[in-house]
């Protein structure tokens, strides 16, 4: 998720719709409540946040002081246009980049991608059971060819990918995906779109590579890990549980129609939904 500060609000909101075109999410604060706004969020959701877009503001510095007080994500200027003495003033603040206009949300992303993998926040591709992930917008190579996916299951695959050490919860997955101050969709909306992203990926793959269980979440499998893990996995659960146990895990199962598409009450219960 990307936050957008400008005194100038409907060119805020202008920024944030722009992003949610591209089925990205953000989210616009107003910058003479953004102090308050910034201390009462947790730092689990400052970890969501990608970047920070600081358009026209008359307090720039002690913003910039602030957001660098408690979080790494890339700090980028807004310009109305190639101004040396702005852009100068902008760096010596410890902005990491800045942008004029006019400029695409895909060049936003690109670049932040960018600062991110030169603070080896992120790398700029990462494989994982046969599927490559880069993090500037591109589509996923999926055995060997290249994946098209919608933004949404493609920002989800995103998610897999950077937590698939540990499982990450459906909440977790649509805080990154649609921010977490989306109050107009509901979250059950990840299932939908997990199952659809697995249903692409096992056609390509020949098998189910997202590991979903009941209250823990999902992880993306990584089968030679996977296949190293079991036989442990299985004599821990032999010995704690018995012979005679079942040691096969709750599978969450996503509910659809055969053909793919969501069921009408889906439809009822995630309410306004912006065209994607």
């Amino acid at each position: 998720m990307f936050v957008v500060l400008d005194d100038r609000l409907t060119v805020a909101g202008g920024y944030v719709a722009c992003f949610e075109r591209e089925g990205v999410a953000a989210t616009s604060v107003d910058p003479n409540e953004f102090s308050e706004w910034f201390e009462l969020i947790n730092d689990a959701d400052i970890a969501v946040i990608e970047g920070f877009l600081i358009g026209a503001v008359t307090n720039r510095r002690q913003i910039s002081a602030r957001i660098r007080a408690r979080s790494r994500a890339p700090l980028m200027g807004l310009i109305e246009a190639r101004a040396l003495s702005e852009t100068l003033e902008l760096f010596s603040l410890g902005f990491d980049d800045v942008l004029a206009k006019p400029f695409h949300v895909r060049e936003v992303l690109a670049r932040s991608g960018a600062i991110r993998r030169r603070m080896q926040i992120v790398d700029e591709c990462v494989d994982v059971g046969g599927i490559r992930i880069f993090f500037d917008g591109r589509d996923p190579i999926v055995n060997g060819e290249v994946l098209p996916l919608p933004r949404r299951e493609r920002r989800i695959l995103e998610c897999l990918v950077l937590s698939r050490n540990t499982r990450i919860t459906k909440t977790q997955i649509f805080n990154r995906v649609y921010g977490i101050f989306n109050d107009e969709i509901h979250e059950n909306v990840i299932e939908s779109h997990i199952s659809r992203l697995r249903k692409r990926l096992k056609q390509r793959l020949g098998h189910d590579p997202i590991d979903s269980q009941r209250f823990l979440g999902y992880r993306l499998k990584d089968l030679a890990s996977d296949d190293a893990a079991q036989p442990a996995e299985a004599a821990q659960t032999s010995l704690t549980q018995g012979p005679d146990a079942s040691i096969a895990p709750s599978i969450i199962r996503d509910e659809e129609n055969v053909d793919g598409s969501l069921r009408s009450n889906d439809y009822q219960r995630l309410g306004h939904v912006c065209p994607v």
